[in-house]
């Protein structure tokens, strides 16, 4: 099993184990011991699995305005959780490739390898969730028959990232690409770079 396809793998376990409750505050036990990178990307997708249906909640024309601004602030702290966790992932795979031996003609990638990793999460919840749309009782032909469409997409965008991600790690492995893990630096969830936080006139 190459790297995306146990990343997929633990991704597709979470999201259904998540939907086993499906509900925002409800415990889901995560399988894999503390520290390895497999209990990372659980974490990881369970922060978006809670993400995707905190958005849909708040989406609700008839939402309480109190209970949505406490929302909107949830899903900020679950953002700024979600950029902490791709920012582990990705200093675990340095950490594993840290001794390799940089060719003189190595390049740096777009993106490292896990915000490519944090699409494949969001993927394995987008394919979820599109298959329920398949699947709904109360859908007409033409509904199901638009989501059957995109689920073919989905899958073969699952399919090419998977690809894309195995690339750029052999790449990595083999000295030809080599990663920096640049922080995020959001400044509006910080006090003492947001302006209204900081109390600037």
């Amino acid at each position: 099993m190459t790297f995306a396809e146990n990343c997929n793998k633990i991704f597709d376990d979470c999201v259904v184990a998540y939907h086993v409750s499906d509900d925002i505050d409800a415990p889901v036990a995560n399988p894999f011991a503390e520290g390895t990178t497999e209990h990372t990307l659980w974490e990881k997708n369970l922060i978006d699995a809670r993400q995707w249906h905190m958005e849909d909640i708040i989406r609700d024309p008839q939402i309480d305005p109190v209970a949505a601004l406490e929302l909107k602030r949830r899903i900020d702290r679950s953002n700024q959780e979600r950029t902490d966790m791709v920012e582990e992932i990705d200093e675990q795979l340095r950490h594993k490739y840290a001794d390799v031996a940089i060719l003189p003609e190595a390049t740096i990638n777009t993106e490292t390898p896990a915000w490519a990793i944090d699409r494949l999460s969001i993927l394995a919840l987008k394919l979820y969730h599109m298959n329920v749309e398949v699947a709904r009782e109360d859908a007409d032909e033409a509904h199901k028959n638009r989501c059957r469409a995109k689920l073919d997409v989905l899958r073969q965008q699952r399919v090419d990232l998977s690809s894309a991600i195995d690339s750029l790690l052999d790449d990595i492995a083999a000295g030809r690409k080599y990663m920096k893990v640049y922080k995020q630096m959001k400044m509006y969830n910080d006090k003492d770079t947001n302006p209204v936080l900081y109390g600037a006139k």
